[in-house]
């Protein structure tokens, strides 16, 4: 499903300037699914193999609508980046933003792939960048 959903939304122009709050969203923006977009605004990755491995956890993995893609991602890139013991550091904060980390949860009050839908996305993949971006900092 959001192999379909991503054809509809125009990739913008930018440069990977800024936060990586405002990154993630340009990529998310320009049709990187959420997985894909926290993965590359935290790390600067892109190689055709992890944007292959994260496009399988979009939508809540492959569509199943469970754990949300964008904390996917952010588990990721905390593990290349040799940080996995900080997955659970994430979800904690993850969820005490959210309260919940189920993707169909996160996203039951709007139509699925309509526009509120995928603003509200594109928020968590945001915050999940910024979040992950300081968890890599520490």
């Amino acid at each position: 499903m959001l192999g379909k959903l991503v054809r509809f939304r125009k990739p913008l122009p930018f440069t990977a300037e800024g936060n990586p709050r405002e990154i993630a969203g340009q990529y998310y923006d320009s049709g990187l699914n959420c997985a894909q977009s926290v993965l590359r605004a935290t790390t600067g990755r892109a190689d055709e193999e992890l944007m292959a491995i994260t496009k399988a956890f979009g939508s809540g993995i492959g569509g199943a609508k469970c754990l949300c893609g964008a904390v996917n991602g952010g588990v990721v890139a905390l593990a290349i980046n040799g940080r996995g013991e900080l997955a659970a550091e994430l979800v904690k904060r993850f969820k005490e933003k959210n309260r919940v980390t189920c993707c169909s949860a996160l996203t039951r009050p709007f139509r699925w792939g309509s526009s509120e839908h995928l603003a509200n996305c594109r928020a968590l993949t945001a915050e999940t960048a910024e979040i992950v971006a300081a968890l890599l900092e520490k």
